[in-house]
């Protein structure tokens, strides 16, 4: 199962090519979609309100570059450097919309805040502050700020296709690398952190495997099956 931050649109051309059609998980879990059918089973978008209240207090925060999700699409106010990045390393389109406040009429996805990595690190506890229990707020790398429905996590999205297909906690294993991961290995009766993971994800994780470079998770699973073979 692949369990992402990432957009559908920009997730789904990987899962056609890896040959997968299990639903994934996508939007920190605010979206679980059909990959053949591009049916979303699982949106759980920000209450508008609360989505308007945090872009009129990021904005005003003097911060150029918020992501607003709807609908599969990414929107911004303006472009920006940041904003540009950001789609160039989704391979997604980007659409401008002038003032977001006055377009954004339904709830989003997610909204994602684009800076560098000190800034984002002195500027999340504030929003934590702020928006304690109404939003899901982390970092998914370390430029990117995502911010999300409270009742969303990869977790809550994994749990939802546990349901659906008929498999338990105790007999799942989850891999991640970030700290928008915890709720995913927390979920999974065993968690395993990459080598090159967040910190504190390899503290909380069951087990460490080796780094993308040596193809770590691959290994773990090829040594899985050729166990039960």
């Amino acid at each position: 199962m692949i369990v992402t931050g990432r957009m559908f649109r920009s997730v789904r051309p990987y899962v056609e090519l890896a040959g997968l059609d299990d639903p994934v998980v996508c939007y920190q879990g605010a979206v679980v979609a059909d990959p053949a059918t591009g049916e979303f089973l699982r949106h759980v978008p920000i209450p508008l309100a609360v989505a308007r209240e945090a872009i009129e207090v990021i904005e005003g925060d003097g911060f150029a570059t918020l992501n607003c999700y709807v609908d599969d699409d990414l929107v911004v106010s303006h472009e920006t450097s940041g904003a540009r990045a950001y789609a160039d390393f989704q391979h997604i389109p980007l659409r401008e919309v002038g003032d977001l406040l006055r377009w954004l009429d339904r709830p989003p996805t997610k909204l994602v805040i684009v800076d560098e990595p000190e800034t984002l690190d002195v500027y999340k506890p504030r929003l934590l502050d702020r928006f304690d229990g109404r939003l899901f707020i982390a970092k998914s790398l370390p430029f990117f700020l995502e911010l999300a429905s409270p009742e969303v996590s990869k977790g809550s999205g994994l749990a939802f296709l546990a349901a659906r297909l008929g498999f338990t906690p105790e007999r799942t294993v989850a891999f991640g690398d970030g700290e928008n991961d915890f709720e995913l290995l927390e979920w999974a009766g065993y968690g395993i952190a990459v080598e090159n993971a967040h910190g504190e994800l390899k503290r909380r994780a069951d087990w460490i495997c080796p780094g993308p470079d040596e193809e770590g998770v691959a290994a773990v699973i090829e040594a899985y099956l050729a166990a039960r073979a």
